[in-house]
């Protein structure tokens, strides 16, 4: 199944349109929009602005799109969206064979070039996420990841989410005691880093009507290059 390829004028601002056909969009979002609405904004979102595309400037129309997964406001990289509930029910009931791939700078020194990190994510009323030991306390998450290179006091990790919970990345490799750099909420502030290196650069999944298998990269952005070199 093939996609057009998107005139820049109708690319959303700040999500980069990969793939489009009739039941699923792909495409590479910046750092800094949300991915769904949250009480404190509505419109900059990669879901409002879909919204609007679809729409094709109908105000009366009723496309929309629908939410399969997130990203954090400061993580860049790939989202997909579904056009029809059957679309978004098939890939939510398959995600787990969804492939994962993000790229993140840490701070530190990494001890072991691989690994695999496995805790129980909770989440407190604070909106903060805590990793337990203990199973009655949250639940199962997993975080492999590879160093790719190590600079100075940074590395730069592949990371493999083999599940999708809330900030679950930033808070496995902080208690790790390697902090995302630029993550001022489970690291260290810095503001020599303003923004978090963490991206999604790789996603492979089934496609929900020819269950062709789909697989999509998008490039990290340049202030990786700034810290670590090119790799």
């Amino acid at each position: 199944m093939k996609t057009k390829k998107i005139p820049t004028k109708y690319q959303p601002k700040g999500f980069e349109i990969l793939y489009d056909d009739d039941y699923v969009i792909v495409g590479n979002k910046a750092a800094g929009l949300l991915t769904v609405g949250a009480l404190y904004e509505r419109e900059r979102t990669v879901h409002h602005l879909l919204n609007q595309y679809v729409r094709k400037g109908n105000s009366r129309s009723h496309k929309r799109v629908s939410v399969v997964h997130r990203l954090d406001r400061e993580t860049s990289g790939l989202l997909v969206f579904t056009k029809s509930e059957e679309a978004r029910t098939f890939l939510k009931e398959n995600w787990k064979s969804a492939e994962k791939e993000y790229f993140a700078v840490v701070h530190g020194r990494m001890s072991k070039v691989s690994g695999m990190i496995e805790s129980y994510l909770t989440e407190d009323e604070d909106y903060v996420v805590h990793s337990r030991a203990d199973s009655r306390e949250g639940r199962l998450s997993q975080t492999m990841y590879t160093v790719v290179k190590q600079v100075e006091k940074m590395a730069l990790l592949k990371v493999d989410l083999l599940t999708g919970r809330k900030n679950q990345i930033r808070v496995h490799l902080a208690g790790e005691g390697h902090p995302i750099v630029g993550d001022d909420k489970y690291g260290k502030p810095d503001r020599r880093q303003p923004k978090l290196l963490l991206h999604a650069r790789r996603l492979a999944f089934t496609h929900p009507h020819t269950k062709a298998r789909m697989v999509f990269e998008a490039p990290v952005p340049p202030y990786f290059h700034a810290l670590v070199g090119h790799f």
